[in-house]
């Protein structure tokens, strides 16, 4: 019993375990914020443009089947949002700050990749170790 319990204190301490957690907490609060934003901001601007400031109102009748279609653009605006700000202030900031950290590495790189193979072997290596194909640009003499 007392290993199960060492097991599931390992697994709950474990760095991913964590991060996700802050992260589901995270995307809660941010979901909040979003929903705020498209239903102070976003419903009363669009409002103002086409005269209708609640959309969960709009609907439509077929055979005496209602279809609140209103409900579902204020859950499409919401996702929209919630994506766009996702890409712009989270995926697009970490694609340039992994980018940079890839430039600065290729600079100070060791090794560089065979143009035969591609397997990855020293800067000034006249020779690959895997292949044993010259290397262009180091001097072969």
């Amino acid at each position: 019993m007392a290993s199960v319990l060492r097991g599931f204190k390992d697994f709950v301490l474990r760095g991913n375990v964590v991060d996700l957690a802050v992260a589901v907490v995270i995307g809660a609060a941010f979901g909040a914020v979003v929903t705020a934003l498209v239903k102070d901001i976003i419903t009363p601007l669009v409002a103002a443009i086409f005269g209708k400031h609640d959309f969960s109102a709009l609907t439509f009748t077929i055979n005496g089947s209602e279809f609140h279609y209103g409900d579902f653009l204020n859950a499409l605006i919401a996702f929209l949002t919630v994506a766009a700000a996702i890409y712009f202030f989270v995926v697009v900031p970490l694609n340039a700050l992994i980018a940079a950290r890839r430039r600065g590495q290729d600079e100070d790189a060791d090794s560089h990749p065979c143009s035969e193979c591609l397997s990855e072997i020293p800067k000034e290596a006249r020779r690959c170790a895997f292949c044993t194909s010259l290397q262009p640009g180091v001097s072969n003499a």
